[in-house]
């Protein structure tokens, strides 16, 4: 058999192909011959073989038949075997292979070789892929090599001890006493990677992060070291020693001065040397400076070391490097809810940063623009974020409404001023505020009584300039027929009022009922909204409109209608109590946390329904007496219940008398699968027979449950009824 091609000339003839399928056709053919040469046992050329095979795996082609020559080049005798074996193995084997596992004693005999560089690719392969199993069993000989004296291999010993902690935590114990010495070594390979592995065991293990915080001294020596010693080609980078070293020994500093006064003290002084000595014209010790940040953050340090900090992501924000401003502001908005003040100092750069080109950086700036807002800046900060929510790309239009309206709602200087946001907000972005904001502006502005003249002939001007934006109209709408009156009388005292007619209004109502921009939704608030003005003047009109939507495709539109025009006819006499003003809205607020029910894959509060009346009714005194009694029976304590049990599924309630009136109580619903295989589109729905009585109530309380979800890939449903409520929850 002709001897096979080198791996230099595939590589040339592959990178002639013209197309995709001539390059297929050059692999398949390469491909052919391997595989004969593999099945003839040509041991000469097997090493040149893997090798293209690899080649051929790196460009996405299947090589897995390679996999056993690779373990024969392991067991071969020869280095540059040995080295296209072991790559060979990090490349096409992991641990689901059961392959892998045949290599295991080729390991253990070269981790015990009497060359150095055999050893070592042991060690690379190991730490590169190594199973549990694997690791278990050469887990010695690691220790072994973790002791030696030989820098090369402690280095790798070292990493490959990290991965044997990760596949097997419980081995963590026997590599402890081979730390002691690894921070005391020259050699900065050795050290890299020593403190990769204390890093690492710190990370997982309480026990050892309480251990090794006494090496927190040596580690801040040998950072020291680092930052005071001269230049040395070997390691320096940039005019700076080692900074790869000096980042790990930063980050394991972090972790063992987290929530410990000692070693946090201990760490000051030479963190504030690193802030202040570090040379920032390059990206290296940026690096280095953003991980002193973090460290000086997560640790207890000083507050002056805390303001320094901040005032090196400060300077970072003005660095021409993208990367490093987001990091910047990333981190600021990390440390703003613990150091808002120092934060604030650097508000106008934070601000300048929403500019950016970039839409990760604009994004982060908006974050923690809102995070800076507070009662003092209110005003000058809405003013830059209005202005950005004015000019910013649509995928940021949502979040940054949002935003406004939450700061708007916490630190609003005044209605008038609250009031006049939240309309800038909808006229600019009122296509993408969240479905809430219709209804709490409504709310505020039923809330703010001086303000009701002002409101509406603002929301009327803003109607006839647009009304593209749907929920400013509908909040428009709204408006106009509540306080119409007021718009039309122009009773308006804190800007010039407008002269309006009633026709005038009606026609604005009309064309929002007819524009194609209008949603069925809209169309509602309008045709409302024009219902509610015929308390006033122009009824034979109003009657008109409304007689012609009674046939509307829509169905709520032509229900409303309906329901309107028998307002006309049979109800007249009822109309205007019935299209009375709106009283004020009180804005509901739970007086303590709330249990979270998990129903139909949404999380809603368990908070009872208020704005009903409670099924039972009772007689003034007899409820005083009820009281009386169940204070002093222990009936507000109800005890718990099981109300569904099947299948895997259960289902308890628990119950709790609500504060303000105990007579009414909360159930709590808690679902639990008892099973190993898991349900998913769960929907709990109840129904109750609707019970009017008067005390004593002897009629015991029944609920009929639906459930339905799917287990074990089949959809289940089911029906109950629950019977078994506990006296004290009825009674």
């Amino acid at each position: 058999m002709p001897a096979p091609i080198r791996l230099r000339e595939l590589i040339r003839t592959i990178r002639t192909a013209r197309t995709q399928a001539e390059e297929r056709e050059m692999i398949q053919k390469e491909c052919a011959a391997i595989r004969s040469s593999f099945r003839e046992e040509d041991n000469t050329y097997r090493c040149r073989n893997v090798a293209k095979l690899l080649y051929m795996h790196m460009l996405g082609y299947p090589a897995h038949f390679g996999q056993l020559e690779c373990l024969k080049l392991i067991a071969s005798q020869k280095f540059t075997d040995k080295r296209i074996g072991y790559l060979g193995a990090m490349l096409l084997l992991d641990e689901r292979q059961d392959v892998h596992l045949l290599m295991t004693n080729c390991i253990k005999n070269d981790l015990n070789h009497s060359t150095q560089y055999v050893q070592g690719l042991a060690l690379c392969t190991l730490g590169c892929m190594g199973s549990s199993e694997m690791c278990r069993d050469l887990a010695g000989e690691v220790e072994k090599l973790l002791k030696t004296s030989n820098s090369y291999l402690r280095k790798k010993a070292a990493l490959c001890a990290v991965h044997v902690i990760r596949k097997v935590p419980e081995l963590m114990e026997m590599f402890l006493p081979a730390t002691k010495n690894l921070l005391s070594e020259k050699n900065h390979g050795v050290l890299h990677t020593s403190v990769v592995l204390l890093t690492e065991m710190c990370e997982r293990s309480p026990d050892m992060l309480s251990h090794f915080r006494k090496l927190v001294p040596q580690l801040v020596r040998i950072l020291k070291n680092l930052i005071m010693s001269g230049y040395s080609p070997e390691h320096d980078v940039s005019g700076i020693s080692d900074p790869f070293l000096q980042v790990r020994i930063l980050r394991l500093l972090r972790i063992l001065g987290r929530s410990d006064d000692d070693s946090s003290e201990a760490m000051n002084d030479i963190l504030a040397q690193v802030a202040t000595n570090t040379e920032t014209s390059k990206n290296v010790g940026n690096a280095i400076l953003y991980e002193t940040v973090l460290t000086i953050m997560d640790i207890k340090s000083e507050s002056g070391l805390r303001v320094l900090a901040i005032n090196i992501l400060g300077r970072f924000l003005l660095n021409n490097d993208k990367n490093i401003r987001y990091v910047a502001l990333t981190s600021l908005l990390k440390t703003v809810q613990t150091d808002h003040n120092a934060v604030q100092r650097h508000r106008s750069t934070i601000v300048d940063c929403l500019k950016d080109l970039d839409v990760s950086i604009k994004r982060r700036a908006m974050e923690l623009s809102f995070a800076l807002v507070n009662g003092n800046n209110i005003r000058g900060m809405m003013k830059e974020l209005l202005y950005f929510l004015d000019s910013c790309d649509p995928e940021f239009k949502a979040d940054c409404a949002s935003g406004v309206f939450l700061a708007a709602e916490k630190y609003a200087p005044s209605k008038r001023w609250h009031i006049d946001t939240i309309m800038r907000v909808l006229t600019t972005a009122g296509s993408y505020v969240r479905d809430d904001s219709v209804p709490n502006l409504i709310q505020l502005i039923t809330n703010s009584v001086e303000m009701h003249a002002y409101t509406v002939q603002r929301l009327y001007k803003a109607l006839l300039d647009d009304i593209s934006q749907q929920p400013l109209v509908q909040v428009s709408s709204w408006c106009i027929g509540e306080y119409g009156d007021l718009l039309v009388s122009g009773q308006c005292e804190e800007e010039e009022p407008i002269q309006v007619t009633e026709d005038e209004v009606l026609d604005v109502l009309e064309g929002l009922l007819l524009s194609n921009l209008s949603t069925p939704v809209t169309r509602g608030y309008s045709l409302t909204a024009i219902m509610k003005l015929s308390t006033r003047e122009i009824l034979n009109r109003i009657k008109k409109v409304v007689s012609v939507y009674g046939s509307s495709i829509d169905v709520e539109l032509q229900q409303r209608a309906v329901e309107y025009n028998a307002l006309f006819k049979k109800y007249d006499h009822m109309r205007p109590a019935l299209l009375e003003r709106m009283p004020i809205m009180e804005k509901t607020a739970s007086n303590g946390p709330t249990e979270i029910v998990q129903t139909n894959g949404e999380t809603e509060p368990s908070v009872p329904d208020t704005k009903h009346p409670p099924l039972v009714t009772q007689p003034a005194n007899q409820v005083r007496a009820c009281d009386v009694n169940e204070l002093h029976s222990g009936l507000l304590v109800i005890p718990p219940m099981t109300a569904y049990n099947k299948n895997g599924l259960k289902i308890e309630f628990t119950f709790e008398r609500a504060n303000p009136n105990p007579n009414i109580a909360v159930i709590t619903i808690h679902a639990t699968n008892t099973t190993e295989a898991d349900m998913t589109e769960f929907v709990f729905q109840a129904a109750v027979p609707k019970v009017r009585c008067d005390w004593p109530v002897t009629q015991q309380l029944r609920m009929r449950v639906k459930l339905t979800y799917t287990h074990k890939g089949l959809p289940v449903q089911d029906l109950a009824e629950v019977n078994n409520f506990p006296p004290q929850s009825w009674q």
